[in-house]
Parts: structure tokens; sequence; C-alpha cells
């Protein structure tokens, strides 16, 4: 068992004077081909709204409040799932948001937010973080669908006309500023300027 040990470690130790460099090469594309389908299968199954709500703390709390938004229907048909809003599209801000997301993972089990009433008594406390985020990122989530470039003006009430057009156009204000609450119920916002 021993002299099967030492072979082992000498072939793992000096592979190429066992097998040739071709194959070396050829093996490892074929792992990395391997892992890479591994690796974006998980990407793409962690980003999609039956993992999101496959938790009771989403699926009973901020999953029901989506369901009455115009984000869910709506007279066009486009519907919001959990990360059209909360992860980028583009792939590395994806991954980078997924790396961020991780630590969330702690919340659930360690029952951070398992009942309805250590939610609410979360919910300001997540709802800045998330808020933070997207003013940190300019929004990135709101314009893979709204596209500033292609707003018609003529169709909006003329208040968010004339935030959209002002504000929004400068540089000043990103979607998060005006829209909080689109599509969760905000948290107890008595003390906060502007409500």
């Amino acid at each position: 068992m021993l002299d099967k040990l030492k072979k082992i470690w000498q072939v793992l130790n000096r592979p190429s004077v066992h097998y040739s460099l071709g194959f070396l090469t050829l093996g490892g594309f074929v792992a990395g081909v391997i892992f890479w389908g591994g690796f974006n299968t998980a990407l793409e199954t962690t980003n999609k709204e039956a993992f999101c709500i496959s938790c009771h703390e989403m699926e009973n709390n901020v999953y029901q409040e989506l369901q009455t938004t115009i984000h869910f229907t709506n007279r066009s048909g486009v519907r919001a799932t959990c990360p059209d809003c909360h992860v980028p599209h583009n792939w590395t801000d994806k991954i980078a948001r997924k790396m961020q997301a991780s630590k969330e993972v702690w919340g659930k089990v360690f029952g951070t937010i398992n009942t309805r009433d250590k939610f609410e008594s979360k919910r300001r406390e997540l709802a800045e973080h998330e808020w933070a985020r997207l003013k940190a990122n300019d929004s990135l989530e709101c314009r893979n669908c709204h596209n500033f470039t292609y707003m018609d003006f003529t169709r909006q009430s003329p208040r968010a006309a004339q935030m959209h057009s002002t504000s929004l156009a400068s540089g000043e204000k990103t979607c998060i500023d005006c829209h909080k609450g689109i599509a969760h119920h905000l948290p107890d916002m008595a003390d906060v300027k502007g409500f």
C-alpha cells in the first residue's frame, strides 16, 4: 500500500515525466470546462426567483409585498423577478453582488429574520443596506430595464417629468433616491427627512 502511495506521489510530483504535455494540457482544458460549466450552472440556479423565495423568510415577507406592485403584474405583461432588481446583469457586477450576498446566508443560518417580528425589527436596516448599494451603483439594476434615453416625458406626470429631466439627467439623483418602497413596504420612516 505504501509503495502505491509513493508511486502516485511521484506521478503527481513530476507528471511531465509520465504523461505528455499535450495530455496534461487537454486534461486541464477538460477540467476547466467542467469547472466553468458547474460554476455557471450554480450561478444561474441561484439567480432565479424560485431560489430566492425557497426560504420562508423571503417567500412570506418581501415576496408577498412584491405581488401587489406594478413590477409583478401590469398592463404590458413584463414582470420583474427578485434577481432583476437585486442582482446586476453584467457578469462581473453579478459576481461581485453574489460574493456580497453570500454573507447574507448567515442571516438564514442563524435565524436573524426567521419570524415576521424579527424581519420587521430589521426591515429598516435591511432596506438601508439595499438603498445604499443601489445609490452606490447608480441604480444599475433599475437601469437594466428603465433607460433614461428612451423615457417619454410627455407620458409622465408633470412632477415625474420635471424630476427625471433635471435631477436624474444631471446625475444629482439616482432612481432609488425617489423610488424607495417601489416593490416592498417601507420601514418606519418617521425620522427620515423628506418622508
